[in-house]
């Protein structure tokens, strides 16, 4: 037995579910965020952890945080001086509380939170999740808070258990490709997600048939730079993205398949090919090009030039002609000039992009850009942003209003916003809602398409929907 008293305010674990306790997750930031929560459940269920709605009822509390967006960093301490008045009040009810800080910002910032949050109980990095059993038994024990933020030998998926909890809506992310080796001169991915790695193939179609079993009809892969995956599969060799879609669209009969987030330099001839042959391969593609600049985009270290991006999109969009595109863009890196500008609203406007991602260039302590001087003035970046992002909205409007008066196939994932209505995905990634039963939840069904909101589409179920 040890002989610690466990730590003020924080529970001690059993590793038995016959006590259920409170677990509550924030989730910030990417799809891959998302997936890194649910694991964390999962490796949580066997301590008796179980979801509830809102932190005041949570024993337990998350905050899983991305370090991609401006001012990260402090409004995940804004977060967690809110969850301090939670924490405090359970305490002051004779409950405790444990709680945990998770994810990018974690391992970026993971002293520093220990420094100016000194109630928070752990803080773990997005490699070190499969330990957090372990970790809440050394915070009960101890007498200071635990930090997780190293890059462990082991691979976290050979730990995390085989079981998941079942996703409602018939959708789920699977991520099976980490980290990063571009090193882009504005983003810290590299120094908190490591360096890149694929999970074994094998692992994947497991997991993946086990969602399947479950329910589940559209898998998301996953990955900082998903297409660069390259696994070992079950024949000893390397397998890449596209094998892997063959063999998840023909063995396992995954109904949809998408993937994300993709680097244009990664984008291999026989993935180009699987956009040909595969209608599971849903024809929406999230491709980042970031800028329309060769000097910028050489700048940024993206390794390709505006002419390459073009390239590239025409041949995918000769191998699925309904192919869909999405993109990041950064306006303001250092050095931007208004004639480096002018070509990415160039691009934007030959290619044409159905959703798109666009922010302001924003300093990252540790990378390159941080240091580099040049500094566009932020008037000048709200003044390019707002530009940029009404040609994008125009362009998104256009693609949505060219979807009315089609039949789509829409994969209804929960209730709409309306009480009698349910609401889903089309084969484009398009937010699209219904009036129908809760039993369409988890199905694929015809929608006629009639109306375009500001972020979504409206429609009715077709007849041989309705007779089934």
């Amino acid at each position: 037995m040890n002989s610690l008293s466990p730590r003020p305010g924080v529970a001690t674990p059993q590793a038995s579910t016959s006590s259920t306790r409170g677990l509550h997750v924030i989730t910030w930031g990417c799809q891959m965020n998302v997936y890194d929560s649910e694991r964390m459940s999962d490796v949580l269920r066997p301590l008796g952890y179980r979801a509830v709605s809102t932190p005041d009822a949570a024993d337990m509390i998350i905050l899983n945080t991305c370090h991609i967006r401006d001012r990260a960093a402090e409004k995940v301490f804004s977060e967690l001086g809110r969850l301090r008045k939670v924490k405090e009040a359970r305490a002051e009810q004779g409950a405790a509380t444990v709680l945990a800080v998770a994810g990018c910002v974690a391992q970026a910032e993971g002293k520093e939170i220990l420094a100016r949050a000194p109630y928070v109980d752990i803080v773990l990095g997005p490699q070190t999740y499969h330990r957090l059993p372990e970790m809440v038994a050394r915070a009960a024990r101890a007498a200071g808070a635990v930090i997780e933020t190293d890059f462990p030998v082991e691979q976290k998926f050979d730990f995390l258990p085989a079981d998941r909890a079942a996703p409602a809506g018939g959708s789920a992310f699977l991520t099976i490709q980490e980290g990063c080796d571009k090193f882009c001169s504005f983003c810290v991915v590299p120094y908190t997600r490591g360096a890149e790695s694929s999970r074994p193939a094998q692992a994947v179609i497991d997991e993946a048939r086990r969602l399947v079993a479950g329910g589940v009809r559209e898998i998301t892969l996953l990955g900082q730079n998903v297409n660069a995956y390259h696994g070992e599969g079950p024949d000893g060799r390397t397998w890449g993205l596209a094998r892997l879609a063959r063999v998840l669209a023909g063995e396992l009969g995954i109904e949809r398949i998408r993937y994300t987030t993709s680097h244009p330099r990664d984008m291999e001839d026989d993935l180009v090919a699987a956009h040909r042959d595969l209608p599971q391969l849903m024809p929406f593609l999230h491709l980042p090009v970031q800028s329309g600049s060769d000097r910028v985009l050489a700048a940024m270290n993206r390794g390709h030039t505006a002419d390459d991006y073009r390239t590239l999109v025409a041949r995918l969009r000769e191998a699925r002609p309904d192919l869909a595109l999405s993109s990041d863009f950064i306006v303001g890196h250092p050095g931007e000039t208004d004639a480096d500008f002018a070509d990415t609203m160039r691009l934007i406007d030959e290619i044409g992009f159905a959703q798109a991602y666009s922010f302001k260039y924003s300093s990252r302590p540790g990378t390159p850009a941080a240091g580099a001087g040049m500094h566009v003035p932020e008037d000048v970046k709200d003044a390019r942003l707002q530009e940029l992002q009404a040609m994008l909205r125009v362009q998104q409007d256009a693609f949505n209003d060219a979807t009315i008066g089609q039949v789509a196939p829409v994969l209804f994932t929960g209730r709409g916003r309306k009480p009698g209505q349910v609401s889903g995905k089309s084969p484009w990634l398009q937010a699209v809602s219904v009036e129908g039963p809760d039993s369409l939840i988890g199905q694929i069904a015809n929608v006629d398409i009639r109306h375009r909101y500001t972020n979504s589409l409206g429609g009715v179920l077709t007849e041989e929907t309705d007779r089934a």
